[in-house]
This record gives C-alpha cells, sequence and structure tokens, in this order.
C-alpha cells in the first residue's frame, strides 16, 4: 500500500524540520524524508547560535526575531538545553564604536546596549578578553548544541508532534503529489524540499537560476581553559562581515582599516564567533569560501586566521583545538533565502546565506502557510 500524507518534506536539516513543526502544528500529517540516517549537514556543523542583531535589516532581521522566539518556546519541549543566551560585541577600535553607535540608532538597537568596559566587567567575567573600548551587548540571541539539538527536535516531532519519519532514503524523483523513493513511492498533497547543499538531486534547473553554489566554512573546538563565558563573543571582524552592520555607511571606514591592519583575515572571510558549550569547551570560527564544487580540505593556514581572531579579542581563551571539520552550506549572491513553487504542490526552499538556525523556523512557517492556504482557497 503507498503511503499518502498531506505533507511530505525532503531533508532533515533544520529548515526541513522547520517545515515539518509548522504544517504538524497546524493538524497536518506530515512525513519527513532525508538520505542520511541522521542530519549530518550544515545544520549540525555550525555554531548552534541563533543570531539576532546583526542579521540583514528588514525581512531577515524580522525572521531571526521570530525563529528565536520558537526556539525559546520549543527547546524545552524537546529537552534541548540553551547553553548561552544573548551576545557580546567587542569594540577594539575607533571605527568599530562607530559602528556600534549607527547600529544602535536603528530600529536593530532595541534590546541593545553599548557597555563601557566597566560596565561590561560588572555583567560578566572579563579578565579572558583583550582591551576593548566598548561591547555591544544584545539579549536577543541563544545558543544550543546542534549535534544534539538537530537529533533531539526530530525526536520530539515524532513523539510529540506526530510527524514520520523515512531515514535512509533517498528521493529519486518528484512530481506533483508524489515521490519516488530508494523505498517506493509516498504521495503527499503538499510538498516541500529542503534540501540544503544537495545541488543536483531535484531541480537543479531552479537552483542554476537562483545561482546557488556551496559555501565551505572551517571551526575548531578548543579545549576548557576554566573560565566561563557568559555569552556568545563576536568582534571587529563581524561587525564589517554581517549585514546588518556591515550596511551602514559607517562600516566603509572600519573595513578599510581591516583590509590595512589584517586584509588575509577579511579575503578568507575569517571574523570571530566563540561560543561555549556545557563541558566549557569552546567553538570558534569561522571562514567562508564559495564556489560550485569547494575542496574538502581543512587547510591549517585558514584555522590560524581563525585562531589569530581569537588571539586577539579573546587571549585567556586560547587553548589547544580538541577538534576540527569543516561545513558545506548552500549560498547565493543573489538573495539570503527564497521559495519557489517548482511544480503545482512542490514547494523548493533554500537558505542560502548561513543563516539557516536563525531563520529556519519563522521561514518554515510563512512558506508552509501560504502554500497550504492557497490550496485550501483554490479548493474552495
Amino acid at each position: 500500500m503507498i503511503p499518502h500524507y498531506d505533507v511530505a518534506v525532503v531533508g532533515m536539516g533544520i529548515v526541513g524540520l522547520a517545515h515539518a513543526l509548522a504544517a504538524a502544528r497546524a493538524g497536518l500529517k506530515v512525513v519527513v524524508i532525508d538520505r542520511e540516517p541522521a542530519a549530518r549537514g550544515a545544520s549540525i556543523r555550525n555554531f548552534g547560535f541563533v543570531t539576532v542583531s546583526g542579521q540583514a535589516r528588514g525581512e531577515m532581521w524580522g525572521l531571526a526575531r521570530r525563529t528565536r522566539d520558537v526556539w525559546a518556546e520549543v527547546a524545552p519541549q524537546a529537552g534541548i538545553a540553551v547553553d548561552q543566551a544573548g551576545l557580546t560585541v567587542l569594540a577594539h577600535r575607533p571605527e568599530a564604536e562607530a559602528v556600534m553607535q549607527a547600529f544602535m540608532e536603528t530600529e536593530m538597537g532595541e534590546g541593545c546596549e553599548i557597555l563601557t568596559p566597566g560596565a561590561l566587567a560588572r555583567r560578566m567575567d572579563c579578565e579572558g578578553l583583550a582591551p576593548f573600548r566598548a561591547a555591544l551587548r544584545s539579549d536577543h540571541e541563544l545558543r544550543v548544541e546542534p549535534r544534539l539539538a538537530l537529533p533531539a527536535l526530530a525526536a520530539w516531532l515524532q513523539q510529540e508532534q506526530g510527524v514520520a519519519f523515512m531515514p535512509a532514503t533517498a528521493v529519486t524523483g518528484c512530481e506533483t503529489g508524489r515521490l519516488s523513493t530508494s523505498r517506493g513511492e509516498v504521495r503527499a498533497e503538499h510538498i516541500f524540499i529542503c534540501s540544503g547543499d544537495d545541488l543536483s538531486s531535484l531541480f537543479p534547473d531552479v537552483l542554476a537560476r537562483h545561482e546557488v553554489q556551496r559555501c565551505k566554512l572551517q571551526m575548531l573546538r578548543l579545549a576548557a581553559t576554566g573560565r566561563r563565558l557568559a555569552t556568545p563573543i563576536m568582534a571587529d571582524l563581524s561587525l564589517a562581515r554581517y549585514e546588518g552592520y556591515a550596511a551602514l555607511p559607517e562600516a566603509e571606514a572600519l573595513t578599510q582599516r581591516l583590509r590595512k591592519e589584517c586584509g588575509e583575515r577579511l579575503d578568507a572571510g575569517v571574523h570571530l564567533i566563540a561560543v561555549q558549550s556545557a563541558d566549557g569547551s569552546l567553538v570558534v570560527g569561522d571562514s567562508h569560501e564559495y564556489g560550485a564544487s569547494p575542496d574538502p580540505f581543512q587547510r591549517l593556514e585558514m584555522d590560524e586566521l581563525i585562531l589569530d581572531a581569537l588571539r586577539e579579542s579573546m587571549p585567556g581563551y586560547a587553548a589547544p583545538v580538541v577538534e576540527r571539520w569543516i561545513g558545506f552550506y548552500a549560498w547565493s549572491p543573489r538573495e539570503p533565502w527564497f521559495t519557489e513553487e517548482v511544480l503545482p504542490g512542490v514547494h523548493m526552499t533554500l537558505v542560502t546565506c548561513g543563516a539557516g538556525m536563525s531563520s529556519g523556523f519563522a521561514i518554515g512557517e510563512r512558506v508552509v502557510a501560504a502554500a497550504t492556504n492557497n490550496s485550501m482557497k483554490g479548493a474552495a
């Protein structure tokens, strides 16, 4: 007997699970299909850092705010620990402080504040940090351990939301109302393809039209130093990279100075993000290389650029590297995300800026609501 569902989701990364959650909450019968036995891609190879401040002004910032709220709601229900909350961005250069001041004058500064070194020291241990001029503090963010959070989220969706899963199942074909898989045919009224950086299996012509490539990143885990980090940390390089800051006119002077002082880091797409896991280890990164098929090799010189950024801002947290990895995610120069109805009732959704953890839940809600509401209107 051919299984039939209201909704079939292809891909069990965070964007796919977000679509499944939205559909299940709408009372729909849902199945999630993935060629891997568990999430193995970008959704578990990232910081687990749900970032609001710094997302591109406008739509992405709004999507991140909503996604953060869903994470805060779902995490305790799914048994997912929130290891850190908030964000601290250090300004070492006067140009970086000017970017922070400009940011605070926008609507994105809501819920944020700029603190002097002394004021920050009263909030958190600053002993391991390098001298800085000011710090931007945000209360919006939260951080989970992605390699634990994704399987916990999937288990909760299955056990408490009634979502079915077909892991280790390759989708070999798709048409309206039907998927061909390595385990037979699956039928569904609505199909959502959330296949991440798989650029060749399903509708490669659509991906080519959106100019989707891959971004390769390198990340590191450092041994625990005994210090506790109250919030994730960013610094000057992040102010020149994250679009919510970097698009401000004041960021141009910062970028010019960084180009003179550490242009190699800029060329490698290196900026500092440091988050702390429950065991006290520090996840730091990252770098960015773009192409249709970036090589899979970890380069020590790239790791050293990341560690240089860490030592510049957080010398007291420098420790032996205990783990290294690379990740790949779908990237497009055209847009941070897109959804397209590639066939009647078949929607493809990709986050193409590396912000799936920070925007996926809100995007899933939007896409599923639009697709299912439109079909109901059509039937009426």
